[in-house]
């Protein structure tokens, strides 16, 4: 008789599963009806546009075929998708929307390619024109949901057997019997530190349940393979199990390589080629009874032929009697050789759903298998662990439950409970005594560990010495620069407009600025030495990765670029994450899921690369502890430092219209929110360390001044006083009338980054440089607008010079000198003299003569006459807004929707002036939203033309007369 908690539990999981079910089947037929093909690619579970590349026979006579992208370009690559091996996928025509043309199972996903098994006994002929073109959709799959049902209704009904004991302990009826008293075992690993000796030696003691936590990095596979082989050894019978088939094939590699009589249970098409020769098929292909079986069949066959030959009804009685023996012969002769191949090996391993009793293991006695060993068993659903509990007295679960859990479908099932793991659902309910952590990590740098030690494992982790301290710089081949010397990165896109793509799903996010930043970073480490195949690209979003790769993907061939879900399980000596999330909101969206952190930064071995907008990850308290540890134990950079071509946040077109204080505008900022073409902003970056003294001193000037911050502490200042400290440092340089402000190499990333920001905030310059210890930050004032306008000897009482508070970012600006500045510096181009403008940099002397041949520039008038002036700003808004063209576009011009300028016909492409990247966020968002490549690509209008259209009526209504015509006419012969 099932227990209460037995059946409560199986009723609430055929009901979550139902959910699920339900949920699936929607999501499907919705892909058939509603959602564009487009679409569906763009969610990662439909392929488009492949070409067949090659076609064989393999894997005991099933079809492969091979598909990759349509070449439109050099190196296609596939977009970012969600297809993994083992997968059933459907194939159909591009050129025709009608039925499937076949079913079969993925075997192989590349970068560039995608291999498909179909079965050879196909109800129709296979063939596929290489010219053609074809889609793959990812299918349903009817038999999991059915073996996950019958496994749950079998625990309710289960009453006697051998995991009876085990169910109660599992379900908390009894608790776990006393661990058996063992000699140390002799370990085949000699190399396992304490805490993996400590867990095989507990696992083998146990005699119901065992638990090993495998945090990553810490070596749970040559735990679980040492655990296996010492039960092989005591003679035990093991079924080892796990969710996916790769995890699968990871044991089957490890065990081979010790010799063990091991049986790979699964469709051949679902494996890897290395360890074909362990499946099933292959053993059978080998033992004698495969060779009796295929004589037998020949029989069946030459029986066949011979009854269709005969007319004679006593022979065709005899043929049918012949066949009926001879095919129960065959099914006894292939279950012998099936039940030879499973009793001979001493390991059997398939995936959990493999184990289920309709399968091959339905000729094994019930009490067969001694022990149960799952592995990932965190990231599987519970029922499909239950398929093979049954079958033993014994589990030993391994895993990772602070990693991502199962994946489903229903959210509201997942709610429900379906996503907790059995491992996660043991370890609240039994405690940590049934449990054994592995603390020893053998992948990560200390410093990227311990933050994953800290946030997830309760500080429990230890790096071993042999990858403690290792950096990228100590890789052969690789030069000792401030990306390889560094094990944590933090680039900080807060406050530079690097906004995410608006997009209408929810699901799928992009954002160009960090594609760029990433970009910038990989080929840092790859100039310094780091081989392109030892980096990973990761982020949570498919559209972030099909941005990523089309920036890097053709230049960087072995670089993976992956989704946080797709490189669960891998690892890399560099990552680079992309975390997307902008927005004023602070919506972080899958960010929110502390798992998927985890695993994100847990890939990496010396080398950590977060992009991210601090101001809106740190809304959410984990994302919050990431980044505060990354500026506590890591090198924090601002976006600033790698793009010179960044508008501000406070500084954006929103802001402009009004969204901001008092709508300000820093200097020389054109009214459509725009840096004008040609300046930097902000000023310095990288270039600007190149241009500090060698000895990484700051450049002298006659009114530089260095505060002494933190009482001259070298060690730099941190916290919330750090930052009114500096705040009020720099207002009392603005006060005042000095030009540049130093600040010592003794402050940390974390204060240079608030130095960087509350500059850009006061509209002052800001540039970094030194490298290492020796980096430091300058800060200068900008020249006013008002000065530009004043001839070289005293200002003229018409035109005094504004006061100093007006420099800062906070105070509104006067719109007459801003049109004043312009005239100005078209005056001084004419007459050769090079123009005063903040953050322009001293032009070659070849390039002024260059552009002192421009234009006339616009009249100045003489005195501060708002007529005139008013009159000027008229003519100006006449005249093209790109930079030294004088063209009037009063009656011939063109209207730029990005910047809100009109300019001319030469000038008017946003690419020419300077909207290029507003422009193709605009196409990009456009084509995702409407599928619209460009003019005239959308829906072909099939309409007819109207002329054509008036033509056949005419035709038609003359037909129809003739037609009545007729009919009268032979109405009235009949009359007569």
């Amino acid at each position: 008789m099932a227990s209460a908690a037995v059946e409560s539990f199986v009723a609430k999981q055929l009901d979550l599963l139902e959910l699920e079910r339900d949920a699936e089947l929607e999501e499907r037929r919705s892909w058939q009806e509603s959602i564009s093909v487009k679409e569906l690619q763009s969610r990662g579970v439909c392929l488009l546009r492949l070409q067949v590349s090659s076609q064989r026979t393999g894997l005991y006579g099933r079809l492969l075929v091979t598909f990759e992208p349509r070449k439109c370009g050099s190196a296609p690559v596939l977009p970012s998708n969600s297809f993994t091996s083992g997968d059933i996928v459907g194939l159909y025509d591009s050129a025709n929307e009608g039925s499937q043309l076949a079913t079969g199972i993925l075997t192989r996903s590349t970068l560039k390619a995608i291999t498909v098994a179909f079965d050879e006994t196909h109800d129709f002929q296979l063939s596929l024109d290489r010219e053609n073109s074809y889609r793959l959709l990812k299918l349903a799959n009817d038999v999991t949901y059915k073996r996950l049902k019958k496994a749950l209704i079998a625990l309710k009904k289960y009453h006697s057997g051998p995991a009876s004991s085990l169910i109660e302990v599992l379900f908390g009826s009894s608790t776990p019997s006393p661990a058996s008293e063992l000699d140390p075992p002799a370990f085949f690993n000699t190399s396992l530190d304490t805490s993996q000796q400590e867990a095989v030696s507990f696992a083998l003691s146990q005699k119901e349940l065992a638990i090993i936590h495998g945090p990553p990095g810490t070596g749970k596979t040559t735990t679980v393979v040492e655990i296996i082989l010492q039960a092989v050894k005591q003679g035990l019978k093991v079924l080892c199990c796990a969710p996916s088939n790769i995890a699968v094939d990871n044991l089957v590699e490890r065990l081979a390589r010790c010799k063990q009589r091991i049986l790979r249970l699964g469709h051949p098409a679902r494996l890897l080629e290395s360890i074909q020769q362990h499946s099933l098929d292959a053993v059978l292909a080998r033992t004698d009874n495969a060779r009796i079986v295929a004589d037998v069949r020949r029989d069946i066959d030459q029986v066949f032929v011979k009854n269709k030959k005969t007319q004679d009804k006593r022979e065709k009685s005899n043929a049918r009697n012949e066949i009926k023996l001879l095919r129960k012969e065959l099914k006894e002769r292939e279950e012998a050789a099936l039940l030879e191949c499973l009793t001979s090996a001493n390991v059997i391993l398939s995936t959990n759903t493999g184990a289920s009793s309709d399968g091959p293991l339905k000729l094994l006695p019930e009490s067969y298998f001694d022990v149960v060993v799952i592995d990932e068993c965190a990231q599987a659903l519970e029922a499909s662990c239950w398929i093979p509990l049954l079958k033993a007295r014994k589990c030993i679960l391994a895993g990772d439950h602070k990693q991502l859990p199962p994946t489903t479908v229903s959210h509201k099932a997942a709610l429900g409970g379906l996503s907790l793991s059995l491992m996660e659902r043991l370890v609240e309910q039994l405690g940590s005594h049934v449990v054994r952590m592995l603390t020893v990590q053998y992948r990560m740098h200390q410093a990227i560990m311990q933050w994953a030690s800290e946030a997830s494992y309760g500080g429990q982790l230890t790096a071993h010495p042999s990858v403690a301290g290792h950096l990228l710089r100590d890789l052969p081949g690789v030069a000792a620069t401030e990306e390889t010397g560094v094990p944590l990165l933090l680039v900080d896109t807060a406050s530079c407009g690097l906004f995410e793509l608006e997009e209408d799903d929810d699901q799928s996010k992009g954002n160009p600025g960090e594609v760029r930043l990433v970009s910038l970073h990989v080929q840092a480490l790859v100039d310094a030495g780091v081989q392109a195949g030892d980096i990973a690209v990761i982020t949570p979003y498919n559209l972030q990765v099909d941005l990523l790769r089309q920036s890097l993907a053709h230049r960087y061939p072995e670089l993976e670029i992956k989704s946080v879900d797709g490189f669960q399980g891998r690892e890399k000596e560099a990552v680079v994450l992309s975390f997307v999330r902008s927005n004023r909101k602070g919506e972080v969206g899958f960010l929110a899921e502390d798992q998927r952190i985890n695993v994100a930064i847990t890939r990496a071995r010396r080398h950590v690369a977060v992009v991210c907008d601090s101001h809106t990850v740190t809304s959410h308290a984990f994302l919050k502890g990431l980044v505060d540890y990354f500026t506590a134990h890591g090198e924090v950079r601002t976006a600033f430092e790698y793009l010179d071509d960044i508008v501000p946040e406070n500084y954006s077109h929103e802001r402009v219209q009004g969204c901001g204080p008092a709508g300000t505008k820093p200097p020389g900022v054109a009214s459509s929110g725009r840096r004008p073409p040609g300046s930097r902003w902000p000023e310095g970056g990288r270039e600007a360390r190149a241009a500090a003294r060698p000895d990484g001193r700051p450049l002298d000037c006659e009114a530089q001044s260095r505060p002494s911050l933190n009482g001259g502490c070298p060690e730099g200042v941190g916290g919330r006083d750090s930052v009114d400290h500096l705040r009020a440092v720099i207002a009392e340089f603005i006060a005042s009338e000095k030009t540049q402000l130093g600040f010592p190499a003794s402050l940390s990333s974390h204060d240079r980054l608030r130095v960087h920001q509350i500059a850009e905030e006061h509209g002052l310059k800001h540039e970094s440089a030194g490298e290492g210890k020796k980096r430091h930050i300058t800060v200068s004032k900008k020249v006013p607008p008002a000065q530009a306008l004043l001839p070289p000897a005293s200002p003229s009482p018409a035109q005094p010079e504004r006061p100093p508070s007006d420099q800062g970012g906070g105070a509104p600006l006067d719109l007459k000198a801003l049109h004043l500045e312009r005239l100005q510096r078209e005056q001084q181009t004419k007459k050769g003299q090079e123009p005063v403008a903040t953050g322009r940099q001293k032009l070659p002397e070849k390039k002024k003569k260059r552009e002192a041949k421009g234009p006339a520039a616009i009249a100045l008038p003489a005195e501060e006459d708002f007529d005139a002036l008013v009159s000027a700003a008229v003519k100006a808004d006449n005249t093209c807004g790109f930079p030294k063209c004088t063209a009037s576009v009063a009656t011939l011009g063109q209207l730029c929707l990005h910047c809100g300028r009109r300019h001319c016909l030469s000038h008017h492409l946003p690419e020419v002036h300077g909207c290029g990247e507003r422009a193709r966020a605009h196409a990009r968002q456009r084509i995702s939203r409407e599928g619209v490549l460009c003019a005239g690509s959308g829906t072909k209008d099939r309409a007819l033309d109207p002329a054509k259209r008036a033509q056949l009526q005419r035709r038609l209504d003359r037909k129809l007369d003739e037609l009545t015509g007729q009919r009268r006419s032979k109405r009235k012969e009949k009359e007569k």
